[in-house]
């Protein structure tokens, strides 16, 4: 299955105003500048979409458009354009709200529950632009996702065909609730042993409980989780380190690129997942993580002592 050829959905198939609840999407355009922390890996010109979820123009997109952007603009799909700024973060969940500073004059999209979409389900991934820009999809899965850059997700949700501009897509179920925001486009392997291309959504159930100290101030009331900076992937049975970010714990603790996991404070992990729940576990940010690893034929440990991920990070401009 391939990224073009995708169909479009069709407004008969739906019991509600398709046409209606595509106006809520957005197109998300952000400028970042080039000394901010995640200009070298996510570029200072990003491009995506977003949903409005409100009367006063908050719209909810993936938090990597818009980390550390300097500038917001926001772009609905008849081409009015307004600026915007950063409400919050959470780089747990990977939402972001962000806030438009002229109306934008569209009808909002209500949040849906995730925790009801099934797999096999028709749904709509939308980006900005209406019928044109949106795929008719099913859901192909719902499982754990664990991304090497210390993420994880228990329960995302996989869609396709893929959107081909899946970032902050929004997810919509047949009663017309958003119920995810695109992440990331990749390979899923199939039950009868191939591979799909599919969407990953952030499920909307995660909002809710944090919505209101989002929009109050700027993040989350929790205590920042235990950062070290390392990128790991599953290679077979084993966990390989395959990067390092500059000056992070794990470059200042000696850790390196070929490095293969093996436990933490002295248990055996069973894969990315299991690493990042137990490095979590520890307790809050600055919490040393001791991490048993195989290198060049040797077994030792390297004790990381951890950090909050965003100290490093620029914070957004109000106007």
């Amino acid at each position: 299955m391939s990224r073009g050829g995708t169909a479009k959905p069709n407004p008969e198939n739906y019991h509600f105003d398709l046409k209606d609840a595509l106006r809520a999407i957005v197109g998300v355009r952000a400028s970042v500048p080039e000394d901010a922390h995640s200009a070298s890996r996510l570029g200072t010109e990003r491009a995506g979409n977003g949903c409005v979820i409100s009367p006063e123009g908050v719209v909810v997109t993936v938090g990597y458009l818009v980390t550390e952007a300097e500038q917001v603009w926001l772009v609905t799909g008849d081409g009015r354009v307004s600026e915007a700024h950063v409400v919050g973060r959470d780089h747990e969940t990977g939402f972001a709200l962000v806030q438009a500073l002229q109306p934008l004059d569209v009808t909002p999209l209500r949040l849906g529950r995730s925790a009801d979409v099934r797999v096999g389900e028709r749904v709509v991934v939308a980006g900005v632009g209406g019928i044109e820009s949106a795929v008719d999809a099913r859901v192909v899965a719902r499982q754990e996702f664990a991304g090497y850059w210390e993420y994880l997700i228990d329960d995302a949700i996989y869609t396709a065909p893929p959107h081909p501009h899946w970032a902050g897509t929004a997810l919509i179920a047949g009663d017309g609730g958003l119920v995810g925001i695109g992440s990331l486009f990749m390979q899923q392997v199939a039950q009868n042993h191939t591979s799909i291309d599919v969407n990953m959504m952030i499920p909307i159930d995660l909002l809710p409980p944090i919505i209101d100290d989002l929009v109050r101030i700027g993040r989350t009331r929790r205590a920042p989780r235990p950062w070290i900076g390392m990128q790991a992937t599953e290679f077979g049975e084993n966990l390989v380190v395959v990067g390092i970010t500059e000056d992070s714990p794990a470059a200042k603790a000696g850790m390196r690129v070929g490095d293969v996991v093996l436990s933490i404070g002295g248990d055996s992990i069973q894969g990315l997942g299991d690493l990042l729940r137990r490095m979590w576990a520890t307790g809050d940010a600055g919490v040393t993580i001791d991490l048993g690893i195989h290198r060049s034929g040797e077994q030792r440990t390297v004790s990381i002592r951890s950090e909050d991920r965003t100290r490093n990070y620029k914070t957004p401009k109000l106007h």
